[in-house]
């Protein structure tokens, strides 16, 4: 099954992988939220999610798949290898994490894999993984990057998420500190390069 927003993308996934005598293509979504259902309706052994999707992400997604489905294996297939996105994916209970650069042998070879048993992460990204370590961001504090995210007054922001305005300007100012940055714009864009968000 394929999980993916563009459908250039997903059609094309899709035709490479199904060109292979061993893989069948049995179900494609565009967004995040149609996961399980789909997963539940075709009973694919792997799932290959994309990380930036509407609805859910496909982190959120796999999470629910593994919980749904435990089953059904979940390879991430995204545009975006970032640190923080294979460190998320991997505790959601992704068996994988590849770059949409991967060559379609590759690819299909990760798909055979993960449906064995075994694990297949991107060997680079894997290795700027390890070198960046965890995210210096506490969950409240990624919370009210996320919920900054739209440009709003602390008071928007605290409105969003039940905090009082001290409350956020201290989760702010203690993620700009521990991200580096000199504003609140880019301690979420760094934040969010990281993939902490």
């Amino acid at each position: 099954m394929i999980a993916d927003d563009q459908a250039l993308v997903r059609g094309a996934l899709a035709a490479l992988l199904d060109l292979e005598p061993d893989l069948t293509v049995v179900a494609e979504v565009g967004r995040g939220d149609e996961v399980v259902a789909a997963a539940r309706e075709h009973r694919p052994d792997v799932a290959l999610l994309d990380v930036e999707m509407p609805g859910i992400d496909g982190i959120a997604a796999a999470a629910a798949l593994r919980k749904a489905m435990p089953g059904c294996k979940v390879l991430m297939v995204t545009t975006f290898g970032r640190p923080g996105y294979l460190r998320r994916a991997m505790a959601a209970g992704a068996s994988g994490f590849v770059v949409k650069d991967t060559p379609a042998r590759q690819l299909a070879d990760a798909v055979r894999r993960i449906a064995s048993g075994l694990r297949v992460v991107d060997p680079t990204l894997a290795a700027e993984t390890l070198a960046s370590g965890d995210s210096p961001l506490t969950p409240r504090e990624a919370d009210v990057l996320r919920a900054a995210r739209e440009g709003g007054t602390a008071a928007d922001v605290a409105g969003q998420l039940g905090l009082t305005e001290g409350t956020v300007r201290n989760h702010l100012s203690s993620a700009i500190g521990k991200t580096g940055a000199r504003t609140r714009a880019e301690a979420v864009r760094l934040a969010d390069e990281n993939g902490w968000l």
